[in-house]
């Protein structure tokens, strides 16, 4: 700007010199060309008045460099000239100045020379004899006399030109140095030219809506980032080329890429080939999808690109941890082929013994003993679709009535239900303890002190004993079933509550287990938010601890 303003001034400032000069030679050339013309007048009419009283005697006796006279006849031919031989002079009659002279009594003409650098003025009167005197000088044109002038000429433009410069160079410097100073943050703050007064408060306007739009922006980017930062789902953002625009904290744990990744390519973080080729897909259909392994977890990734008018702006990666959706039905293809040989198992054993009875096969007295096992497997039968029922009843996690309950009274009558089962297996029964009440549901908690107790007389030798001690401490409820029994391998530890799962399938088979009670025990327990632990050695005995935390019981409830 500064430098437009400075040719601006100097080119107005030279325009202005040159106009001046033109104009004051111009006015100057025609001032002195008038004055000359008027004297020249003034020396014809007194060389005419001498003429006509001396004759040509006068015109010889003049001696003039300046001036040139010519006398001439009315009929052109030339009578004296002071600077040639009239004899050899051609006729002046055409001569415009001596035409004006005849008829009018007095003429005038100018005429330039061959080169254009000199006028020579005519002025001619009529005298009384009737011949004409003529009066003629010569002076340089307007284009001479510039060039007579043009070293002066010159050393005024250059001193002319040298401080238009500088004061062109200063003024632009003022003028801009305002403008240089406006503070563009504070447009309304400035006090410098009224004339940018619109244009100030134009940019204040803009920088209120920016503000305005900024914020929302910021908004929204908050928003976004709260809602993707709270995502258990790994969600990446690509621009139009691949490079990461947002990645939030699930996908950057998941890809062990830190904050620093955004604005680099996608590939950098993952380079495995079925990344690239769900890349390639998505970039040509669309859509892609596959499932991999990373760090030891099952994902699913969904690729979208982002299309409009027929251009890509980009592609949206979302990872899905399916592992517990793939364990579950996993478990579910498990627990319904379990579910089915278990209850296959009797349903085989009643329907031989049946058709053994039905053919008559059986002897009259054998009758009773196929009746009790068709009735000890019916039993069986019904024992397991209870727990299934039940099991299924604590999946879908229904609202059950929540009251008090005393583990040391409920342990005890659990106790007192299996005494005849106890004394079947020659085990002794012992319960020890504070009362320990926490809120929860009573039949829930029944049955899985019922399973734990009743595991314990099963899988116990005869003249063992099954000692059930509660104890409250600090806000806890602790709960322990121990017994001296065939106790289980450190192996099957985590396995124990896994339903249908046996540690000795011939001896469970025996004690008519269905292997859903420590499975019943652990939903339980995860219903009541407790904790489960295993202490157990072949051959020494088992003891299974429960751990209750009497307000996590209480906020569960309500």
């Amino acid at each position: 700007m500064t430098s437009k303003i400075f040719k601006s001034i100097l080119s107005v400032a030279l325009a202005v010199l040159m106009a001046s000069l033109i104009i004051i030679t111009g006015v100057l050339y025609q001032y002195f060309g008038t004055t000359q013309e008027s004297q020249l007048r003034d020396e014809l009419s007194l060389a005419a008045e001498a003429t006509q009283q001396l004759g040509k005697g006068y015109l010889e006796n003049l001696d003039s460099d300046r001036y040139r006279l010519t006398w001439v006849n009315a009929d052109g031919t030339v009578i004296f000239d002071s600077h040639a031989d009239a004899a050899t002079m051609e006729n002046h009659a055409d001569r415009e100045e001596i035409k004006g002279a005849l008829v009018s009594g007095t003429g005038s003409s100018t005429r330039y020379s061959s080169t254009l650098t000199e006028q020579t003025i005519y002025e001619s009167t009529r005298l009384n004899d009737g011949t004409i005197l003529r009066i003629s000088v010569s002076r340089a044109t307007a284009l001479v006399l510039v060039l007579g002038m043009l070293q002066p000429i010159i050393i005024v433009l250059v001193i002319a030109i040298a401080l238009s410069a500088w004061l062109a160079h200063r003024m632009a410097k003022r003028v801009v140095e305002p403008l240089n100073k406006l503070n563009l943050e504070k447009p309304m703050e400035n006090d410098a030219y009224e004339e940018i007064s619109p244009l100030l408060h134009r940019i204040h306007a803009q920088h209120k809506e920016i503000k305005s739009q900024m914020n929302a922006l910021k908004r929204k980017q908050d928003e976004f980032e709260q809602i993707t930062g709270n995502m258990k789902e790994g969600l990446v953002l690509l621009d139009s080329v691949g490079r990461i625009i947002s990645i939030n904290p699930a996908a950057r744990t998941l890809f062990g890429a830190g904050i620093t990744c955004v604005g680099e390519d996608f590939l950098t973080i993952d380079r495995k080939q079925n990344m690239r080729l769900a890349l390639d897909e998505a970039r040509t259909q669309g859509h892609a999808d596959f499932r991999a392994k990373k760090n030891g977890r099952e994902y699913q990734f969904d690729l979208s690109c982002i299309d409009s008018d027929g251009n890509n702006h980009g592609m949206v990666i979302l990872a899905f941890d399916i592992t517990e959706q793939i364990n579950a039905e996993k478990h579910r293809q498990e627990f319904t082929a379990n579910v089915s040989h278990e209850l296959k198992t009797p349903l085989q054993s009643i329907i031989g013994s049946a058709e053994l009875m039905e053919n008559g096969i059986v002897k009259e007295e054998d009758v009773p003993r196929f009746v009790g096992h068709i009735r000890k497997e019916a039993s069986r039968l019904v024992f397991l679709i209870d727990d299934i029922i039940r099991l299924s009843q604590l999946d879908e996690g229904a609202k059950m009535p929540h009251e008090d309950v005393s583990l040391r009274v409920l342990s005890e009558e659990v106790c007192e239900t299996l005494t005849d089962a106890a004394k079947l297996k020659d085990v002794s029964l012992e319960v020890t303890g504070d009362d320990g009440v926490i809120n929860g549901v009573r039949r829930l908690l029944y049955e899985g002190v019922y399973n734990l107790c009743d595991n314990a007389i099963k899988y116990n030798n005869p003249g063992g004993h099954v000692k059930v001690s509660v104890a409250e401490q600090q806000g806890t409820v602790k709960i322990s079933v121990s017994d001296n029994g065939i106790g289980i391998a450190p192996e099957h530890h985590d396995k124990v509550f896994e339903r249908f799962y046996r540690v000795d399938k011939s001896h469970s088979k025996q004690s008519g287990g269905t292997g859903l009670g420590l499975s019943i025990v652990k939903h339980a327990v995860q219903y009541h938010h407790g904790k489960i632990t295993v202490e157990s050695e072949l051959n020494r005995g088992t003891t299974i601890s429960v751990l209750f935390d009497t307000k996590a019981c209480t906020f569960a409830h309500k």
